[in-house]
C-alpha cells in the first residue's frame, strides 16, 4: 500500500500508521520514496540496494527491531516521527538517506 505524497488525501498520519502496520517485523524493512512521490515499505531491497529511482530512503529497520507491524503502528510517537520524516524530506530532501530518531 504505497502512499502518494503528492496527494494530501493520501498522505495522512493514518496512512503512515497503516503502512507501518503492514510491515513484517520478521524481515528487514526500509521505507523508500520514489522520485515520483510514492512512499512504500521494501523488504526485498534494503540498504543501498536498488536505489535507482529513489528520491530518498530511511534507514533499514532490522528484523525484530519492532519498527514495523501492528505494535509499531500503535506507537503514536513513532508514527509521528515517520510522518514528519516524510513531510520534511518530500520534494526537497537534504540527503538521499534519512535517519529517524
Amino acid at each position: 500500500m504505497p502512499i502518494d505524497l503528492n496527494d494530501p488525501a493520501s498522505f495522512t498520519l493514518e496512512a503512515v500508521r497503516q503502512l507501518i502496520a503492514l510491515g513484517n517485523d520478521d524481515v528487514h524493512n526500509q521505507l523508500r520514496v520514489s522520485k515520483t512521490g510514492s512512499a512504500y515499505l521494501s523488504a526485498a531491497a534494503v540498504g543501498g540496494v536498488d536505489v535507482g529511482g529513489l528520491l530518498f530512503r530511511l534507514e533499514t529497520w532490522s528484523a525484530g527491531s519492532g519498527c514495523v507491524g501492528p505494535i509499531a503502528a500503535s506507537d503514536g510517537v513513532w508514527v509521528m516521527q515517520i510522518f514528519n520524516a516524510l513531510k520534511d524530506n518530500w520534494a526537497d530532501p537534504r540527503l538521499d538517506y534519512v535517519d529517524v530518531y
